[in-house]
């Protein structure tokens, strides 16, 4: 088969060229931004889900969805270096200058801007360049108290008001968003809820692993009558068919019915693993339709593609410690596993792992989907530490 022309596109974040299944979430999504764009209320949401379904290239769809609706649209991508002052600044920026250009000289919109100065002087911004040049004076007793619970809610409000003035609305998304610190989460919950209340045209769309569920409530009580919080999950057989061969026809090529179910099977329908599993065999493969022996002989060349990057790369931020837990973990099956359980197989009592249970939530690597039980947040991950560590030593 020609790769140049292989329609498959495996990337993190990259737009498969057949996006199926999320048309519920995305209908959704349109819905809630077209009622803020005309003054309407509408629910915020947070879309939850283990690594490798899709929920980044989500978040860029509803981007575009709000930019067509006229929408001045931030994104960004929480982390665990950058608090969420850190991130906000410079797009806030950006955006608070752009409504300053849509129009005449408006009070309402400089004002934002005073609030926003006053904001950049009240945290403490890890970059001294987040702190760029604004010509103007900030609003004194505004936004500048230091403390983010009070300020952010303060700064929304004043950005919320100048997109208002210049009859548009303001869409903000947040990738990664398990990421922020309980008081960050705190602070972002508290200011969407002022906007809310006052009827404001701003919304927060963000994406980010099933523990983000459990931020949120801990970070505030009435978080969950603020945001709708959808489960993306894999492909069911049927969209995972359409994910496939219709790429594939357009290119004037099939995958044969034993094929679809080999790809189906090996990757459960993950999103991820279905664009890589159908990139890899469309090219090992030496002619249409592609079948499952083809499926078979690209078999090595994925699993080495994922090892080296997919799966590589979460590995190597890990401690020994880390390591060998989650090694334990992929010992017992594909899980959820009971806490107790790991332990067990580690020959240790829970209290002593629970710092390392712990960190490895807070990087991402593992969540609690029921109390006491404990599951990947990367499908498939539990088979990678076998291969990568094939003696399990407590």
């Amino acid at each position: 088969m020609d790769a140049v022309r292989n329609p498959f596109v495996p990337g993190a974040g990259t737009s498969p060229p057949e996006l199926t299944g999320r048309g519920e979430l995305l209908s959704r999504a349109d819905v809630a931004l077209q009622r803020v764009r005309i003054g309407r209320a509408a629910k915020s949401f947070i879309a939850t889900g283990l690594r490798g379904v899709g929920k980044t290239v989500l978040l860029n769809r509803v981007m575009q969805m709000a930019q067509d609706a006229g929408f001045q649209a931030i994104f960004i991508e929480a982390h665990e270096q950058k608090s969420l002052p850190d991130l906000l600044v410079p797009e806030l920026r950006r955006l608070l200058l752009q409504l300053d250009r849509l129009g005449q000289l408006d009070a309402v919109v400089k004002r934002a801007l005073r609030v926003f100065k006053s904001f950049m002087g009240g945290v403490r911004l890890k970059y001294a360049e987040a702190e760029l040049a604004l010509d103007i004076d900030p609003e004194a007793g505004s936004a500048d108290s230091g403390d983010l619970e009070a300020d952010l809610p303060e700064l929304f409000i004043a950005m919320a008001r100048a997109a208002q003035a210049r009859g548009t609305a303001v869409a903000i998304l947040i990738d990664e968003i398990q990421y922020l610190n309980e008081r960050d989460m705190s602070a972002l919950i508290m200011a969407m809820h002022r906007c809310a209340q006052q009827g404001l045209p701003v919304i927060l769309m963000a994406a980010g692993l099933p523990q983000v569920v459990g931020l949120s409530g801990r970070s505030k009580s009435y978080a969950e009558r603020l945001f709708d919080f959808p489960a993306v999950d894999a492909l069911d057989y049927q969209d995972a068919v359409l994910a496939l061969d219709g790429p594939a026809r357009s290119e004037g090529a099939s995958f044969a019915p034993e094929a679809l179910q080999a790809i189906y099977a090996t990757t459960q329908g993950y999103p991820y693993f279905l664009q890589e599993w159908a990139y890899h065999t469309w090219n090992a493969a030496p002619a249409s339709p592609i079948t499952a022996g083809d499926v078979d002989r690209a078999y090595p060349t994925v699993l080495s593609k994922l090892d080296e990057s997919f799966f590589r790369v979460r590995f190597d931020r890990l401690t020994p410690a880390e390591k060998t837990y989650l090694r334990a973990m992929a010992e017992l099956g594909p899980g959820p596993y009971r806490s107790g359980e790991v332990a067990t197989r580690m020959g240790r009592k829970v209290t002593s792992l629970g710092p390392v249970r712990n960190n490895l939530i807070t990087k991402g690597m593992i969540y609690s989907p029921a109390h006491g039980d404990t599951a990947f947040t990367v499908p498939l991950f539990d088979a990678f530490l076998r291969r990568v560590m094939p003696e399990f030593n407590a």
